[in-house]
């Protein structure tokens, strides 16, 4: 067992959608990356910023360290990394892909507390109300949301930075850590055009009361099947990949894209035993992508977003709403009327707007659950 240490790295904040590939960064594994999408030694340094004899250098230690090669050393060919430099990127995607949702809270209270020693001492009561605790399905918007609200005010008009201390689990977890007091917002996802008698429907209807909590609108994403580039299989849903026996990856219970699965194999009239790999289950869309770009599954149900990240094709099943939800008691805190600011900006809607597969959906509405749950009754 090699030993791993962590690290980390202060930047400027940049505008605009998140583009870093890797929530946390290691010099070797960006040096094969850069290695395998250039085809030289050359090609990566200039990639990185990084001279030759930098890259050959570290290569060679690399090697020596690891005691196996990382790539051939053929004169006048392309560099190619060796069977072993392949399953080393392959196994630090597949960690980057589970272990994602937790980085990315890592990353955010790190960010918060270099925040706080950068800004002059305020009263603790203040600080306080800069931070609102959020159980949720994990989301990438919610993610980009996270940066946004933290960042310095872009206008005089816009309102003051706010934290987000996201926890994600699955959309049932979260809104039972809401009803049990462990947070103030819950996010989840369901179809917006469910049926009363819809699996979502008798899911989070008994979770949901009327009078006690309210709806904030955020945002509709697109999910489908997530497939190997040229879609190979010639996936269009899931009869096809129950019918094809193609190798399935899944979400955990209690996550709203396990439930989403459920009601379309309800709809096709499958049963799990008739999908290979139902018991194959990723932690994130993310984890489900990279199964599927490393060969170990034909397909998984994910967003577009995740599938387009990891270069893969995407089949769209449906749309999706993903709602906030708040105890009605709530609304008048400081921090969620801010929140509520950062939510109806258009500054934040051009940023959700970039991203794949997503589009602002009565964003920052604060609606009755009939209004944003048709089948509520």
């Amino acid at each position: 067992m090699r030993k791993i240490e962590l690290s980390y790295t202060l930047t400027p904040s940049r505008p605009g959608p998140s583009q870093t590939s890797a929530l946390l960064r290691n010099p070797m594994m960006d040096v094969l990356h850069a290695l395998r999408s250039s085809g030289s030694i050359s090609g990566a340094a200039r990639e990185l910023g990084l001279s030759y004899r930098h890259v050959w250098g570290q290569l060679k230690e690399w090697e020596a360290q690891l005691g196996q090669g990382l790539i051939f050393w053929e004169r006048g060919q392309a560099a190619r990394l060796t069977p072993f430099g392949e399953r080393l990127l392959m196994a630090e995607r597949l960690a980057q892909a589970r272990l994602g949702p937790q980085m990315e809270g890592l990353r955010a209270e790190l960010e918060r507390a270099f925040a706080m020693a950068f800004e002059e001492p305020r009263s603790a009561s203040a600080s306080a109300s800069d931070v609102i605790t959020l159980y949720a399905s994990h989301d990438h918007a919610l993610s980009e949301l996270q940066q946004f609200a933290s960042a310095p005010p872009a206008s005089k008009e816009a309102p003051p930075p706010l934290h987000l201390d996201i926890r994600f689990s699955g959309s049932v977890d979260a809104i039972r850590a809401l009803n049990e007091g462990r947070c103030t917002l819950a996010g989840f996802h369901t179809q917006p055009f469910a049926a009363a008698g819809s699996l979502s429907a008798r899911t989070y209807r008994p979770l949901l009361r009327p009078g006690l909590h309210k709806i904030i609108g955020f945002a509709r994403r697109s999910q489908g099947l997530m497939v190997a580039p040229g879609n190979p299989l010639r996936l269009k849903a899931m009869a096809d990949v129950a019918r094809l026996q193609a190798r399935f990856v899944n979400r955990a219970i209690g996550t709203g894209t396990r439930l989403l699965l459920e009601e379309l194999l309800a709809q096709a009239s499958l049963a799990p035993d008739d999908i290979a790999g139902f018991s194959h289950v990723e932690a994130s869309h993310a984890a489900v992508a990279q199964a599927v770009h490393s060969g170990s599954a034909d397909v998984g149900l994910g967003t577009q977003y995740a599938a387009r990240r990891e270069g893969l094709d995407f089949v769209p099943l449906t749309d999706e709403r993903y709602l906030l939800v708040c105890l009605k008691t709530a609304l008048e805190q400081p921090a969620l009327q801010r929140l509520l600011q950062h939510l109806q900006s258009r500054a934040w809607h051009e940023r959700l707007e970039a991203l794949p597969g997503y589009s602002a959906d009565h964003c920052g509405e604060v609606a009755a659950m009939k209004r944003l749950l048709p089948w509520w009754p």
